[in-house]
Formats: structure tokens, C-alpha cells, sequence
């Protein structure tokens, strides 16, 4: 909170001082918990891993609200939580409006949130999440994570190496989209949140304020970049040059990326909505935006056409590679459901055959197919238990199973005129935003993790 308090001083703000209370409000508390806990030594055991993940996740958005509702902005403390929680999970949902007017402060404090919340995801999905075994995430075990004794001193290291990676393509991906024409300002924040496939912008118009294609293209390639498992980064940086293209999961992602985009610029451009080039580069950006759930918008394509919508709509829930800042269900599981799948069609016509499903070439375990068809199940009962949820709060359908499918991806705009990539949640009933915050505290620490703690076995010795 010190750095948008330095930002508010340099812009002479009004929200300084508000700031720097807040912060010291926070230190305060956080020094409480630190002092109390001095002398307890020990490694966490696995109910204790669930219990700091979800209230890591909950306790940022309770304090990170707090500058909204003391700021300027003076939000209701609702309104305050949803945005954090929009922020610290990614998600890109917001209800503020009149971002282009906004205290500068404000604008840094949301991009920030999303910022550290991209590099935590990443953390918690290769150094917890596997140990775990959430989802099917125990295919991504790393092997100097594999003896528990060891936890916390090797996932702090581990943790260490992809927080500088993290910041190195931060500050790449901000001098790229300097050169292309944003101010210093907007060049951080949207460094901030491209990088963490948040969404979060200083414009009411998004990306599409700037109108470049320069830019549209630079932000394209760092979501993309952003949605890339981060470890085979540091494997490349290590001289393994190959490691990208050699894991299945990227180019599974690569291809439906292609994929995706080739079929939307053929339907635009056969409609002669736009020119090839123009059909290219909004259909790039904003397939690539639902897709990696980062939310930034470019133009409406709500009003591109039913077909549109109905890709648009399946688009939010794929996400990118698992070990990214990207949100939704990952394409690992797309995999790994496919290979179970092209299996069980060959053994039906070789009934004599032995046709075990593999992943980047290796048997998938039985615990890890498990494991993927429970949190597929899971996310399918949950998903319509959220859009029946924010039904009843009195929104129509569209609105609220469009709503739910972007708070369980993570992805941020939905469908329909309230809450579609040209509007807010701001008008959206007080429960339903709660509802949507839970979502996206569900969909951001995939389900199990969150579910677990309602589990009356899990509070047992």
C-alpha cells in the first residue's frame, strides 16, 4: 500500500494519507500474527496446507477492500470485497466506473492485487496444489518438492526463482507497451495485470481506449506468455530450449488458440463484419483474453452474432496451462479426459487390447483420472448451482449463467448488455455479488481446496 501512497503524493492526490493509515493499520495486524507465532517450529502438514491456502485468499481481499471503501472511491465494503476479491483471484469483474477519472493511487492498488495474486496462483500450483492432489495437479509435482520434511525451505526457493522470472517479464512486457504508445503510468498497471492475466485496466474502454494495433498485439503476446506453465521457463532459461514446444500441454493450448481464432476471423470476415486485417486483430486479442480468462475487451463481441456468443461462452471455461497465472479448468484436463476417452473407444473395438491413456507420454495414473473426472463433476455441480443461486437474486438468465461462468473461470466480462465486456457488476443485487465472490474464490483455488474445509472430517484429529 506504500507504493500507490507514493504514487498519490507524486500526482497530488487526496487519498495519501488514507494510504498510509491503512498501511500501518495492516503492518499492525500482520506484526500481531508474526510476534505470536515466533517459537513455533515445525513443517505444515496437509490439513494445515488447506487451511493456509483458502485463508490466505480470503484474509488479502478483507484487508485489500480497504482502500476502496476509504479512498475516494467510497465504496460500500461489498463493492470493496468484490473488487479485491476480482483482483487478488484474477478475475477481472469489477464494479467501478469512470476508470479514466479515478485517483491515480486506486488505479495502482487494483493492478497491484492482481499482480501479486498472478505470482501466488503460480506458487500455490507448483508448490502446494500438487502435494495436494487437487484436480488431477499431481501430474505437476515438482520432484525437489517431493519429500514433505523439505517443504517449506524448497518451495521457498523454488518460489524465489519464479518470483524474479515473474518480474522480469513484468518489466518487459511495461517497456514493450511504452514503446507502443501508453503513458509510464498505464504502461505498469497494465503490465501489471497483462503478465497476471488479470484484466484489470485504467479506462472504462480497456485496451480498446488506446485503439492501436501495436498494443492490441504486445498485450496478445504477454497473455499468451502469461498463461504458459512458468517452470518450463525457467527450464529454458537453463539452457533446455526445446522444453517449451516439448510438453503436450502447450501445444494443445497453441493449437486451439489457432484453432479458435482462424474459425471467428473466417465467420467475421465471410459476414463482412470487418476487413481480414481488422477481423484478425480483434479476433486475436479477444479470443485470446476469454481464453487465457485475463477479461480485457477491445470491442464488444456480444454483438458479433449468436455463433460468436456461443464460442465466446464455452471459450471462458478452458483457461490456459496449469503452472500459469491463467484461470478456468486448464487444458491438461481436456487431455487427459481426451486420452481416457480415445482409450475407451479402442479397448470397445479390441476388446483384447491393453490401451492405457498417457499424457506427454507417460501412463496417467488411476488417482490422477480420479481425480480430474471429480473436479470436472464438481465444477459442472457447482456452476449450476451458482447460476440457480444468482437466479434467485433476481437476475435474468443470461446474466446470471454468463456470471457464473466467469466468476468459476476467473474470467471477468460475461455475457449480456449488464455485465458483458462493455458493462460493470455495479448494478448487480449485494448477494449476488457475494455469490460471485465465492465463485471466484472457488474457481481461483480449484473447488476442492475451499469445499474440503466445509467437510466436518477435516476438522477432526
Amino acid at each position: 500500500m506504500l507504493f500507490p501512497a507514493m504514487i498519490e503524493h507524486s500526482f497530488d492526490g487526496a487519498d495519501r494519507d488514507v494510504f498510509l493509515f491503512i498501511a500501518a493499520f495492516v503492518l499492525f495486524i500482520g506484526g500481531l500474527f508474526f510476534v505470536s507465532n515466533q517459537g513455533v517450529k515445525g513443517d505444515i502438514n496437509q490439513k494445515q496446507a488447506f487451511l493456509l491456502t483458502v485463508s490466505m485468499w480470503v484474509i488479502l481481499p478483507i484487508f485489500g477492500a480497504l482502500p476502496f471503501v476509504f479512498t475516494g472511491t467510497e465504496m460500500s465494503y461489498t463493492d470493496a470485497f468484490f473488487e479485491a476479491m476480482s483482483g487478488i483471484s484474477t478475475t477481472g469483474s469489477t464494479v467501478m466506473i469512470g476508470l479514466d477519472g479515478a485517483p491515480p493511487g486506486i488505479l495502482l492498488w487494483r493492478s497491484i492485487l492482481q499482480w501479486f495474486g498472478g505470482i501466488g496462483i503460480i506458487v500455490m500450483a507448483v508448490a502446494i496444489l500438487p502435494l495436494l492432489q487437487i484436480g488431477g495437479m499431481q501430474l505437476f509435482k515438482v520432484e525437489s518438492l517431493d519429500t514433505g520434511e523439505q517443504l517449506l525451505p524448497r518451495a521457498t526457493q523454488l518460489a524465489s526463482a519464479l518470483s524474479f522470472l515473474y518480474i522480469g517479464l513484468t518489466l518487459l512486457c511495461g517497456f514493450i507497451l511504452w514503446i507502443a504508445g501508453m503513458s509510464a503510468f498505464d504502461a505498469v498497471n497494465h503490465a501489471f495485470t497483462t503478465i497476471a492475466t488479470g484484466g484489470f485496466s485504467t479506462s472504462d474502454g480497456s485496451i480498446g481506449h488506446y485503439d492501436s494495433a501495436f498494443i492490441d498485439y504486445s498485450v496478445t503476446f504477454f497473455m499468451i506468455v502469461g498463461s504458459l506453465p512458468f517452470l518450463i521457463y525457467l527450464r529454458v532459461l537453463k539452457g533446455s530450449t526445446g522444453s517449451i514446444l516439448e510438453d503436450s500441454q502447450v501445444r494443445w493450448f497453441l493449437t486451439l488458440l489457432l484453432v479458435a481464432i482462424t474459425t471467428i476471423v473466417l465467420w467475421l470476415y465471410l459476414k463482412e463484419t470487418y476487413n481480414f486485417q481488422d477481423a484478425l486483430r480483434y479476433t486475436s486479442f479477444n479470443v485470446v483474453s476469454i481464453i487465457t480468462g485475463t477479461g480485457f475487451a477491445t470491442t464488444d463481441y456480444t454483438v458479433w452474432g449468436s455463433f460468436a456468443i456461443m464460442f465466446f461462452f464455452f471459450f471462458m471455461f478452458i483457461g490456459g496451462c496449469a503452472g500459469s497465472t491463467s484461470c478456468g479448468i486448464k487444458i491438461f484436463r481436456f487431455q487427459v479426459l481426451c486420452s481416457m476417452f480415445a482409450s475407451h473407444m479402442k479397448s470397445l473395438l479390441r476388446p483384447n487390447g491393453v490401451f492405457i491413456p498417457r499424457y506427454n507420454d507417460h501412463p496417467i495414473e488411476e488417482s490422477v483420472m480420479g481425480s480430474v473426472l471429480s473436479y470436472l463433476f464438481l465444477f459442472i455441480i457447482c456452476f449450476l448451482v451458482l447460476t440457480v443461486a444468482l437466479s434467485l437474486t433476481g437476475l435474468d438468465f443470461i446474466t446470471a449463467i454468463s456470471g457464473a461462468g466467469t466468476a468459476m473461470a476467473n474470467v471477468g466480462p460475461a455475457l449480456g448488455s449488464t455485465i458483458g465486456p462493455a458493462g460493470t457488476f455495479q448494478s448487480l443485487p449485494d448477494a449476488a455479488k457475494w455469490f460471485l465472490t465465492f465463485g471466484m474464490l472457488l474457481g481461483r483455488l480449484e473447488l476442492f481446496a475451499v469445499l474440503v474445509l466445509f467437510s466436518p472430517h477435516f476438522w477432526k484429529n
